[in-house]
């Protein structure tokens, strides 16, 4: 088959870091909606996979959505999807796990059943006969639900613990039937079974509340490792496919302590979390044996403890460090100097916004004049291409603030030529807001893409004027469909179905229909604008609500309150700081 013989290219060409063994009888497959070359760059899958196949109880094998054309030959040729490592159809798996890490893969969950023959609606496998499908991952600890009909079991929070405790009572309850075996499992801190739970919507569509058949309370308590050291998080599994394919990726951090007012991971990891410099060096310098660039993974980068160290210790050793994004006024001399070294000629940044007035709003917590001081850095230690991350569309947002995203690049570039310090290339890469459960911004909706895309060209013909800097903005529809799943509730789940049965394989497939959805209402199917376009009332019942993050609502909304009248709040503290719930 033409599916299998490209596995088994990939597979040759795959350097696999650890011992791996036969298993035992448990036939688990654990798949990643989309393709190979994002999914083996993804360290939550690696870390997800080892952990099971780690497991002598298991016979692990993966799976990926196939690269478009394979689907293509799929369809052709009427072929069933198979795993990855034993060529298995994955309707004869006894576990079908997926890690999501992106909302936008949920479309991508119904596809890949579609595709293994495995009957959407988990209402329609209550009798047996097909794998327990499980899911978890980052984009499922904010809202499961536009999912949840498709999913029998979710897990909710960070493997490292929940993952054997659902294995060794999966092993436990093998044999109970189905239904009285899910039962088990969602006894697990951190399960969520959806049969126990059914929304009751009102006549305007909103949640007027959720029901609850199961035991104990109505709520699913959030997993989280407190000790991270416990655990490696690096890349166990290297290809040169992968979109990180030059990199040794390893795990720094969870969650962030800043509190932007729009980031999920700095409110769905809390507390913020670090490994341990002595310990993320020996694991840098273990990936230089495989690779020149370690990639340091995490939400913001700067800040990490000892992280000069740790890129003075890789540029000793002949490789250079790339962290994953660094917060301008956290780049020390020492670490812009060790960044510099060994050929590292590009770093990126992440002012958000480009008004000092819209980073009080979002809770940046950075000055105009830290941002030039750290461009003067990095340009003087020889990093001469700068990558700017803004978002367009915030709340509170005004045009001028979208123009001040020019005139601050204009600045950095002016000081690098007064300074005789060439720049090369200059990229801003602009991405719309899209509003995310668990942050301050929840409630408010995205801007409808037309105010997007005319506030792109305003920005653009600004940048336009400055000479050699790219812009690069994502399509304000992709960012529609991203908000729709992220702020949606099960209903969603029969969107993604049309889309699905519509053969959308892309942003514009995906556009086209929810267009058409909004033109030509189906009875049963919501609008889309609903859970995009429109903002969610504070006393309303959020799809997600049932999940407990520890993080007090009433914080939340203090934030969002914050934001509006241009507040900032401090760093968290998790040594005294006892505010929001979560430590």
């Amino acid at each position: 088959m033409y599916l299998r013989k490209r596995a088994l290219e990939r597979l040759a060409k795959e350097r696999v870091l650890y011992e791996r063994h036969q298993g035992g009888d448990i036939q688990l497959c654990v798949v990643y909606p989309n393709v190979y070359r994002l999914g083996m760059a993804n360290l939550g899958f690696q870390a997800i996979f080892h952990i099971f196949e780690s497991d002598p109880l298991v016979a692990a094998d993966r799976a990926f959505l196939p690269d478009p054309d394979e689907r293509d030959v799929m369809r052709r040729r009427g072929e069933r999807m198979v795993s990855f490592e034993r060529g298995r159809p994955l309707s004869e798996f006894d576990v079908l796990a997926f890690s999501i890490s992106f909302e936008t893969d949920y479309l991508n969950v119904v596809s890949i059943l579609r595709m293994a023959g495995i009957p959407l609606s988990r209402s329609e496998r209550a009798g047996g006969g097909y794998p327990l499908i499980i899911a978890g991952g980052s984009a499922v600890f904010l809202n499961p639900e536009p999912i949840a009909d498709f999913i029998d079991l979710f897990l909710i929070g960070e493997g490292e613990e929940m993952v054997p405790e659902f294995l060794a009572r999966f092993h436990e309850r093998r044999a109970a039937e189905p239904q009285e075996r899910l039962r088990g499992l969602a006894q697990i801190e951190g399960a969520y079974l959806p049969d126990y739970f059914t929304p009751v919507y009102d006549r305007t569509g909103k949640i007027q509340s959720v029901e609850y058949s199961g035991p104990g309370k109505p709520t699913v308590s959030r997993r989280l490792i407190r000790d991270l050291n416990r655990f490696r998080t690096t890349s166990l599994i290297l290809t040169e496919e992968s979109v990180f394919g030059d990199m040794y990726l390893v795990e720094a951090s969870r969650g962030c302590q800043w509190g932007c007012r729009f980031c999920a991971a700095g409110f769905m990891y809390r507390p913020i979390r670090y490994r341990a410099a002595e310990n993320l060096i020996p694991e840098a310098l273990r990936g230089l044996e495989e690779r020149k660039v370690i990639g340091l993974v995490g939400a913001e980068m700067a800040s990490v403890p000892g992280v000069a160290e740790i890129a003075e210790a890789v540029a000793e050793h002949g490789g250079r460090l790339s962290p994953s994004s660094l917060k301008a006024d956290c780049i020390t001399p020492r670490l812009a100097a060790a960044l510099g070294r060994n050929g590292n000629r590009s770093v990126t940044i992440a002012p958000e916004a480009g008004s000092e007035r819209m980073r009080k709003v979002i809770n940046k917590n950075l000055s105009e004049d830290e941002i030039l001081k750290t461009a003067d850095l990095m340009v003087g230690e020889g990093v001469d291409n700068l990558k700017f991350y803004f978002m367009i569309g915030l709340p509170e947002e005004r045009d001028e603030d979208v123009l001040e995203i020019a005139r601050l690049t204009g600045k950095i570039l002016e000081r690098a030529r007064s300074r005789k310090r060439p720049v090369g290339r200059v990229t801003i890469s602009l991405n719309p807001f899209v509003p995310k459960p668990w942050t301050p911004f929840q409630w408010d909706p995205m801007q409808d893409a037309r105010s997007i895309k005319e506030k792109v060209a305003m920005l653009r013909s600004a940048v336009a004027r400055l000479g050699a800097v790219e812009l690069d903005a994502e399509s304000p529809r992709e960012a529609y469909f991203q908000t729709m799943v992220s702020r949606g509730d099960r209903r969603v789940g029969r969107i993604l179905e049309m889309l699905d049965a519509a053969g959308c394989d892309g942003p514009g497939d995906i556009w086209r229909e929810l267009a058409r959805l909004r033109r030509e209402p189906v009875e049963g199917i919501p609008d889309p604008n609903f859970f995009v376009t429109r903002g969610y009332g504070h006393d309303e019942v959020l799809p997600w609500d049932f999940i407990d993050h520890h993080i007090h609502k009433w914080f939340l909304l203090s934030e969002r309150k914050k934001a509006h009248y241009e507040h900032q709040s401090k760093p968290c503290d998790v040594t005294r700081c006892r505010v929001c719930g979560a430590c």
